[in-house]
């Protein structure tokens, strides 16, 4: 005979002070199915509800609550699964009791709409949970538009800080002699001045008093640090344009040849003929072979690490710490490229770098090669400075002195002249969008035009150079 103990004497103490008769059994709710629903009830609380325990033709077993409405409709109302054990989210029978008596208790105080009831406390916990999400969001925007705002009437000096922390301290130097020159000619004059109340004039100000003393290379290279700290503001959107965009540099310093180089088919052509004869390193020459067919900043190129490149897929990725605007760039490898980095990787492929420096210990200096294509464009081998090289003319070219630079110009103006539209050449040279409005909306990242540029830049250069003596390497 079954004994009752523990919560179920309650129970069934609870039962019997109210009358209530048991009538459901564990026997019964584990019946084999048939073809049609098997209903088994038994009294909650008299003329307040009742336990109903179901098993469909499916073999599901489910326990719900019957009462009559304020309407005076008799409704049933599901309050589980049932199962011997209660496991899994189920009901053991006395679960479904203690449930049903709860219910039946509830309906008996005068709350005869359950179900609108529960749906009623329902509605008011989710109207709360929204409510509660909707402040957070308005303190987050509040908080965001607050960041926004001091960002806004943030001072130079507080912007200088800020460049200086993220992009200037990577250089080799910490950046000591940025912010010598900045302390000295520039934070006097800006420096608690607010960003966005700086206008061209403000900049100019800074240069006329360096051309006052004199020093006309020194203003030229302030100019250009102050572009720089203003793109990196424009970049985190700190301001919306850079004060220094409208200032025409060659109209203030003069024109400048050199830094409007390009090479001619020609030249390109002779410098593939000559580079065998210029006493450099294979690595060293296909750094620059990969700076024309990439239009790849040279010392990108030469602070890669193999773990960047994917020779396979094809893929050189320049990640956000080393990249000049902060932000990672995905160049495509040409075959022409690709068989420069297949030679590095024959001398090199030990090695964590593609450009090791003596030691292995880390990549080759950034200035390296531009120095050595410098020594050798000596016009007089009395001005080659002793310890360099003594091909100091093996590298001049007919349009006259250039730089590893000028081939990343050389390879987007080539690109344009292919028929690449001037926005993919800009991406493939990873610039910057200067226009907010696109650089904020219009987000397609150009991947297939900038490796069809790629493509068509390579296939030009080996058209070029396949008949020379020092076809790429």
């Amino acid at each position: 005979m079954w004994q009752p103990s523990g919560n179920q004497s309650i129970l069934v103490a609870t039962r019997l002070i109210l009358g209530v008769a048991m009538s459901i059994t564990d026997k019964q709710m584990n019946s084999k199915p048939t073809h049609d629903h098997q209903w088994f009830s038994e009294t909650a609380i008299m003329k307040h509800g009742s336990l109903i325990g179901r098993i469909t033709p499916s073999g599901e077993r489910l326990f719900y609550f019957r009462y009559v409405s304020s309407t005076k409709k008799r409704v049933t109302y599901p309050i589980g699964a049932y199962s011997r054990q209660g496991t899994n989210g189920t009901l053991t029978l006395l679960d479904a009791r203690q449930k049903a008596l709860e219910l039946a208790m509830l309906h008996k105080s005068g709350i005869t709409d359950i179900a609108e009831h529960f749906q009623q406390q329902e509605d008011h916990r989710k109207a709360q949970y929204d409510a509660e999400m909707a402040r957070l969001a308005k303190e987050k925007a509040e908080a965001e538009a607050e960041i926004l705002r001091l960002h806004q009437r943030m001072t130079v000096r507080e912007l200088f800080e800020e460049w200086m922390r993220l992009e200037v301290s990577r250089r080799k130097d910490g950046g000591a002699e940025v912010r010598r020159m900045f302390e000295k000619d520039v934070l006097p004059l800006l420096g608690e001045r607010v960003v966005e109340d700086i206008r061209k004039g403000d900049v100019m100000q800074v240069v006329d008093a360096l051309a006052e003393r004199g020093v006309k290379r020194m203003s030229k290279l302030i100019f250009s640090m102050i572009r720089q700290m203003f793109n990196f503001a424009v970049e985190r959107d700190y301001i919306e344009a850079n004060p220094t965009a409208a200032i025409n540099k060659s109209k203030v310093f003069g024109a400048d040849n050199q830094r409007d180089r390009i090479l001619s088919a020609d030249e390109i052509n002779m410098l593939a003929q000559r580079l065998p004869q210029a006493n450099l390193l294979h690595t060293t020459q296909a750094a620059l072979w990969i700076a024309l067919g990439t239009c790849c900043r040279i010392g990108e190129i030469l602070g890669t690490e193999w773990k960047e490149i994917d020779l396979h897929k094809r893929e050189w990725t320049i990640p956000a710490e080393k990249s000049k605007n902060a932000k990672p760039h995905v160049i495509y490898l040409s075959d022409f490229v690709l068989k420069q980095f297949e030679v590095i990787y024959s001398i090199n492929g030990q090695t964590a770098w593609c450009f090791p420096n003596r030691d292995q210990t880390a990549a080759v200096c950034s200035k390296t090669v531009t120095k050595q294509v410098t020594d050798r464009q000596k016009r007089d081998e009395e001005k080659v400075m002793s310890g360099r090289s003594k091909s100091f003319d093996a590298l001049q070219l007919s349009g006259g002195y250039w730089t590893p630079h000028d081939l990343r110009r050389t390879g987007a103006s080539v690109m344009t002249m292919l028929g690449v539209l001037p926005d993919v050449a800009d991406r493939c040279m990873n610039h910057l969008e200067q226009n907010k409005i696109k650089r904020v909306y219009l987000r397609y990242d150009y991947a297939k035009e900038m490796k069809e540029a790629w493509d068509k830049l390579g296939e030009y250069l080996q058209s070029i150079v396949g008949s020379a003596e020092s076809t790429p390497l």
